[in-house]
């Protein structure tokens, strides 16, 4: 197959395409060249809103008020007016769709308080995913000293978004979308009613940049994924992707094992605020946790515990806290997850996810049973999208945390923005030392008072 001269394109040129099921390269040009990705950097500020919203640190009906900073933005934009609220879900539309800088912003701002600190994020994230030659300066893509990636930077990140965030995906594919205030159309359209198979996924441009496009296609068991920098116009690097394409189709095996790519670990914002008590008429002012002592090199753990009749019914209860299920059969779920832990459990410790294994130069925090009763107390661990994801949550934290959740009463509530994931019938001191454990571990985490 003959490709076209890159007198067609505008220097600088680079491009990539690979076999999204295994991730194998099937052709590249001046794919490490670091770059302007102009609005290729959307892809990320998705990513990271997607993760998000998965691990409960937003929700897609989140209220977000625009700062005068978003709502500034040179357009492409949505439109958006300085205080206005939108919900999450319609800023992630405009940024995916429209290709919205005031939306990318305005996302940024939402889960780090700024853009500046968006961006670290972004990085940070890059790097996790194997990006190795990007830097991210701001949440939209326009041009600025030292925001840079590469071809094959961005088609890792665009197989990432298929295989990390399946559900999500089809976002990219939409010929329009409302977008809260009003419909907007897809800034890939040409693409997407021209070529067959074409699903996706973004679109870029500024004048240092030239247009830019990662596109994927899919043909029954085969989907290719192709990445232009530096087209000429929308037409000439449309052209240019479908050419690539139509190469990836012709190398590309029939059949292939689909190899999906591995999903960086959660990490949490790092400046997000500690967790709060609600419904509580006085903040607690004492610390409960008891003086750490230091570990003794390969001894073993000793709880030093009050034995009380209270005690003795919390470790009856610690099998069914592990065995059972909230409201619908959790078998599988149960099975997965013990497999997670145990798969967790011999790696590094750190991990946000599971209980860190305590390393002999680390101090053991000991902690007794409350003797004190009142049991009438909770933590709440988040908010998420679906009642199968709370109860997976709550089924975890409670593998993870058994030391201090035992007897306790895993609930999820429905709310008009997502489903609650609480613990419920714990005394105040143990609800509070649970949240500081999941706390530290990067865990969302907020004290359930009784209810004045």
């Amino acid at each position: 197959m003959t490709l076209l001269p890159l007198k067609a394109l505008a220097a600088p040129y680079a491009a990539m395409v690979i076999d999204a099921r295994t991730g194998e390269v099937l052709h590249s040009e001046n794919a490490d060249a670091r770059l302007h990705p102009a609005s290729l950097t959307k892809m990320m500020t998705l990513y990271i809103a997607f993760q998000a919203v998965e691990n409960g640190e937003i929700s897609l009906d989140t209220d977000v008020k625009i700062s005068r900073h978003a709502a500034s933005e040179p357009p492409s934009k949505l439109g958006l007016q300085t205080g206005q609220k939108i919900k999450f879900r319609y800023l992630i539309r405009a940024a995916a769709v429209k290709s919205a800088n005031d939306a990318a912003t305005a996302i940024g701002e939402a889960l780090e308080g700024s853009e500046a600190a968006f961006a670290r994020r972004m990085t940070t994230t890059a790097k996790a995913l194997g990006m190795t030659r990007t830097t991210f300066k701001n949440a939209h893509g326009l041009t600025e000293d030292g925001h840079l990636s590469t071809a094959r930077d961005m088609t890792l990140l665009g197989r990432h978004l298929l295989y990390d965030y399946p559900e999500y995906y089809n976002i990219f594919s939409r010929r329009s979308t409302y977008a809260g205030i009003r419909e907007v159309s897809n800034t890939n359209r040409r693409l997407l009613e021209a070529y067959r198979g074409a699903d996706g996924i973004k679109t870029g441009y500024t004048r240092a940049a030239g247009f830019n496009l990662v596109s994927s296609a899919k043909r029954g068991d085969e989907r290719i994924i192709a990445t232009v920098f530096g087209g000429r116009s929308t037409a000439s690097r449309n052209a240019k992707v479908a050419e690539l394409l139509d190469l990836g189709f012709k190398r590309a095996p029939s059949h292939a094992p689909v190899k999906a790519p591995t999903a960086p670990l959660y990490a949490a914002n790092d400046n997000a605020p500690a967790g709060k008590t609600v419904r509580l008429q006085t903040a607690v002012t004492a610390s409960l946790r008891p003086k750490a002592r230091p570990l003794v090199e390969d001894a073993a753990p000793v709880l030093v515990a009050q034995a009380t009749p209270e005690a003795n019914k919390a470790a009856e209860a610690a099998a069914i806290v592990v065995a059972s299920a909230v409201s619908v059969d959790m078998s599988d779920v149960i099975e997965d997850t013990v497999a997670e832990v145990q798969e967790a459990a011999v790696q590094d410790a750190g991990i946000a996810a599971v209980t860190p294994r305590l390393r002999p130069e680390e101090p053991e925090v000991v902690s007794r049973v409350s003797t004190s009763g009142g049991r009438h107390w909770g933590i709440n661990v988040g908010r998420y999208p679906s009642q199968y994801k709370a109860e997976r949550v709550l089924l975890q934290t409670a593998l993870n945390e058994m030391s201090t959740l035992d007897g306790s009463l895993r609930k999820v509530v429905k709310k008009p923005t997502g489903f609650d994931a609480n613990f419920m019938g714990l005394t105040r001191e143990t609800a509070d030392l649970a949240c500081r454990r999941l706390q530290a571990r990067n865990q969302t985490c907020f004290m359930i008072g009784p209810a004045s």
